[in-house]
């Protein structure tokens, strides 16, 4: 590849539950080198669940990074390395909104920061829906709220939806459905 960095050294900084960051030394196309910093994550899967009546269950809960509540579909992160992105999106469905579904759409990858964060996240939409109970992991605090598909594209288009995977599952769905 023309443009590609060539990793020549990677050092270790941090090490949490959730990610990890390491300082790299690369090489540059043109034989310079550059410092990249580089967090690696497990990856995720997220849900649009759309009802019959073309209802969206959404999740609001408050993002401390962010300082302040936000609006998104069902979502979570592997659990493992190496997981099955359709065996997490089930879970993360069942736990937040207690809800199974019997049709599964796989929309593709979202990658959100590609510039310092391998991060993957696997969007799907769900048909078919059935409730059940959710199992909200212990430091998860969240509301679920049914909005119609069609008012959360307005959102969107309006900029009042702002968290990525969110806005590209979302379009996506509608897209699907034909809105």
């Amino acid at each position: 590849m023309a443009n590609e960095e060539r990793p020549v050294e990677k050092q270790g900084i941090y090490s949490g539950k959730i990610l990890t960051l390491e300082k790299w030394t690369v090489e540059l196309p043109n034989g310079k080198q550059a410092l990249r910093e580089i967090v690696h994550h497990k990856g995720a899967s997220a849900v649009v669940p759309v009802d019959e009546r073309l209802r969206v269950p959404m999740v609001r809960q408050y993002r401390v990074a962010m300082g302040r509540e936000m609006l998104e579909i069902p979502a979570g992160k592997m659990e493992t390395l190496g997981e099955d992105p359709f065996d997490c999106a089930q879970r993360e469905l069942a736990e937040e909104t207690g809800l199974r579904a019997s049709q599964w759409t796989y929309f593709g990858p979202y990658v959100a920061s590609p510039g310092y964060c391998d991060e993957v996240v696997h969007l799907y939409m769900a048909r078919g829906l059935t409730a059940g109970d959710t199992h909200l992991d212990e430091d998860e605090f969240l509301s679920v709220e049914w909005i119609p598909l069609s008012e959360l594209l307005q959102q969107v288009m309006a900029g009042k939806i702002h968290d990525g995977k969110t806005m590209a599952a979302l379009l996506l769905a509608g897209r699907a459905l034909g809105l």
